[in-house]
Formats: C-alpha cells, sequence, structure tokens
C-alpha cells in the first residue's frame, strides 16, 4: 500500500482509532452555543488555583486524565503523549503532566496543535511505534491575553476582527485498536505568510494557509468538497471563515454548503460579544472533543476534514513588527466500521 499520496498527505495502511476523547471549558465557552456538548465545565476561570497560568495547567490536567478514564486506561497503557499549549515554552502542557510518567513530546503548532498532535501520534501508531497516544492541547483566555496583548485591568478596546482566546482543553486517546472514528489521512500543512502584521486579524493571518492545505488535501487525495459530511476550520472565526471560502473559489473549490468553524461555532457572537469569534489551542480542541466526537459517534457526522490552524507569532516577533505566518494541518476523521 502506497502510504503517501503526493508531497503533503499521508494515507494510513491501518486507519487510527479515536478510543476515547475528552474536552474541558470556562465558565463564558460553557454559557454559549456548544455548552451542553463539554464533558467538563469550570464555574470559575481560575479553577481554584492562584494564577491563570496555573488555572490553564489545571485544566488541561483534567482533560488528560478524563480522556484517559473515558478510554478505561492507565498512565503505563500509553506509550506517548503529544501536547503543546500558547504558554512560554508550553509551560501549561509541562505543569499539568509533569507527575504522569508518560513519555512526552512538547509540540508547538499555535492554534494547529490538535490536528498537529493527531497527525503526530497517528504516524506513531500506524508506524509500528505505540499502541496507545494522547493528543490534548490548551489554551486560556487570561492567560494569553496578558501575554500577548494586555494586561486585564486594561479593558481596551476589541476590534470587530478580533477574536476571543477559548478557555478550553480537548484530548483524545488514539489506538491501534478499538472502537471508535478512525483517522484516515493526514494533510500536513506548510507555512503561509501573506504580509498580515495585525495581531487583532488572526483570521486574515491564519485563512491562506487554512486555504492552502484544503486545496492541496482534497488534490492528493482526489476527493472532492462533498466527499466530507462537513470541512471543519479551527480557530478562523467569522472574517477567517469568509477569507477561506473566497481564496479557495479562485482554484475552483467551493466548500459553502459544507464548511464550518470552530471560533464560529463555540460562542454566540452578538450575545457575548467575542467579535469575530473564539481562537486558541483550546477552540479547536474542545470543540473537536466535545461536540464533533459526539456526532461522529452517534452517526450524525460520518466523514469530517478537521482543519486547526495557527498564527505562528511570539511577543518577540509581533514587538518586532514581523509578520504572522499562518500553518494549518488537516485531520481526516472517518466512522469506517470494524
Amino acid at each position: 500500500m502506497q502510504k503517501k499520496l503526493g508531497r503533503q498527505t499521508v494515507k494510513f495502511e491501518s486507519p487510527t482509532k479515536i478510543i476515547g476523547a475528552f474536552s474541558s471549558v470556562g465558565t463564558k465557552e460553557a454559557q454559549g452555543p456548544l455548552g451542553e456538548y463539554f464533558d467538563k465545565r469550570f464555574s470559575d476561570d481560575k479553577m481554584n488555583q492562584s494564577s491563570f497560568e496555573k488555572a490553564e495547567s489545571e485544566l488541561l490536567k483534567t482533560t488528560v486524565l478524563g480522556a484517559i478514564s473515558k478510554a478505561q486506561l492507565r498512565f503505563d497503557d500509553i506509550d506517548y503523549i503529544f501536547s503543546g499549549d500558547l504558554l512560554n515554552q508550553c509551560i501549561s502542557t509541562t505543569f499539568a503532566i509533569k507527575d504522569f510518567g508518560i513519555p512526552f513530546f512538547g509540540i508547538f503548532g499555535a492554534c494547529s496543535t490538535m490536528c498537529e498532535g493527531l497527525s503526530l501520534g497517528s504516524m506513531a501508531i500506524d508506524g509500528g511505534f505505540a499502541k496507545n497516544v494522547i493528543a490534548v492541547t490548551s489554551s486560556h483566555f487570561c492567560s494569553a491575553e496578558r501575554q500577548f496583548r494586555f494586561p486585564l485591568e486594561y479593558g481596551g478596546a476589541r476590534t470587530p476582527t478580533a477574536q476571543w482566546t477559548v478557555t478550553g482543553s480537548g484530548a483524545v486517546i488514539l489506538s491501534g485498536k478499538g472502537d471508535g472514528p478512525s483517522v484516515t489521512h493526514i494533510t500536513t500543512g506548510k507555512i503561509v505568510d501573506m504580509g498580515i502584521k495585525d495581531a487583532n486579524n488572526m483570521g486574515a493571518a491564519m485563512a491562506p494557509a487554512a486555504a492552502d492545505v484544503i486545496k492541496t488535501h482534497l488534490l492528493e487525495t482526489d476527493r472532492s468538497p462533498s466527499y466530507y459530511d462537513l470541512i471543519v476550520t479551527g480557530d478562523l472565526g467569522k472574517v477567517g471563515m469568509d477569507i477561506n471560502k473566497e481564496l479557495l473559489k479562485k482554484h475552483s473549490i467551493d466548500i459553502a454548503n459544507n464548511y464550518s468553524d470552530c471560533g464560529d461555532m463555540i460562542f454566540d457572537a452578538d450575545k457575548q460579544n467575542t467579535k469575530s469569534g473564539g481562537s486558541g489551542c483550546g477552540c479547536c480542541g474542545s470543540v473537536f472533543c466535545g461536540y464533533f466526537m459526539k456526532q461522529l459517534k452517534e452517526k450524525k457526522l460520518n466523514r469530517i476534514l478537521l482543519v486547526a490552524t495557527g498564527a505562528l507569532m511570539s511577543t518577540t516577533s509581533s514587538g518586532q513588527g514581523l509578520t504572522i505566518p499562518g500553518i494549518a494541518h488537516a485531520v481526516a476523521i472517518e466512522n469506517t466500521g470494524g
């Protein structure tokens, strides 16, 4: 069997099963349109911790433990954990899992980290290097806000293109055996930089990378958009969604009839004043593990293309006036039976 399709896409010989998933969110997310779908809804965004950074670690830790419990596994059953977040050197992950004793790959793809973890974990299993792995990520509005923008007390006005970092986390257990939806293909994205510098317009910065990886995935798998019940981007929000659709139309690819975005879904933008929608590593992670996994398990959806998008910026690069490169990774998740 030919596993490599073109330059960027991998077709797995034995599709990797998602045998467990768990999602955790904060108060604003719990009050949004998808609130009922999340496994753990915190009533306090500090999560009984002394800082927002510690709260994010507690968020991720809770999510990992929930996923392991759902899959009825123990720490010793997990070969690797692939995880990352937005905070300095991924400290949310480090302090969340440091006592678990699970071999760890720290990864960073900004808001694309969920699909990066799904991709690397599936490759490890398909390659015969692991039986069970965890892919997990998180973000927290308060910790991200004061790292990347302003202190919370500043109370700065948000532009219409701005997005609200999701306080959330999502974890999946991937396995070579078991029941559950399958990861059948992955398409690894390339960095795309269209010169956007506005940190309050992440959708515009990330949309070109999303369009590029979707176009590449469809080309290298010889599939049309209609093959999927839904194509779901991670964190583009309303502004980025429109740009993504327009960019794909230039390549004669129309996804308007089966396209959604996690950032657009997680909040009621008008009632919750979230402007263009949600973003952050935990946006795609929590919405996929909370909402979409339930849709797949109940066979309301059978084929989705999950495309997590990330803005590869830092406080250093933004402070020096550099552009915001974008990245996106696509993961095909299907109910294959057996």
